[in-house]
């Protein structure tokens, strides 16, 4: 975990470095739970080390008692039309048993801070309209802008 760590009332909030595998390994095991993801099974430790040392990738998690509460990725996308990065929030989540305590507010201010610094246009997260909780959420942290999309999938590979 680097310097970009903010502890209050002994919840930490840090961004995972390439040391940090098994943090992050702990945060995907999070996911599983709050997503309620059947049939998951654990990608590789070398993918998962691969995707820590990418600079393109980024990890915040929410540490209380030693154990990884909470946490957020997000992907970095370099623009063709400003040479100034976005960064897109992929997955955010909080144990139930941590949930509406200010930790996944603390998750977003922090990747907020760390691109604002590193001279990133936006920051964005997109949210399935049936997810009234995440629409409720995001909306609580007063984005500048909401736009309403349609998303289309191509898959490409099942398992």
């Amino acid at each position: 975990m680097n310097e970009n760590s903010e502890t209050t009332d002994q919840l930490k909030i840090a961004k995972l470095g390439k040391n940090d595998l098994q943090r992050f390994m702990e945060l995907i095991g999070l996911f599983e739970k709050v997503f309620e993801m059947k049939d998951f099974s654990m990608p590789s430790s070398s993918h998962l080390q691969e995707l820590l040392n990418r600079s393109n990738f980024l990890v915040f998690v929410a540490i209380f008692d030693n154990k990884v509460v909470g946490g957020l990725t997000a992907y970095v996308l370099e623009q063709y039309y400003l040479e100034m990065p976005q960064a897109y929030m992929y997955d955010l989540a909080v144990a139930t048993n941590m949930q509406r305590r200010g930790i996944g507010r603390k998750l977003i201010a922090a990747t907020n801070a760390f691109c604002r610094e590193k001279g990133f246009e936006e920051v964005f997260v997109q949210a399935d309209m049936a997810d009234a909780h995440a629409l409720d959420f995001y909306r609580a942290m007063k984005p500048t802008k909401e736009l309403q999309a349609v998303h289309f999938s191509y898959v490409l590979n099942t398992k």
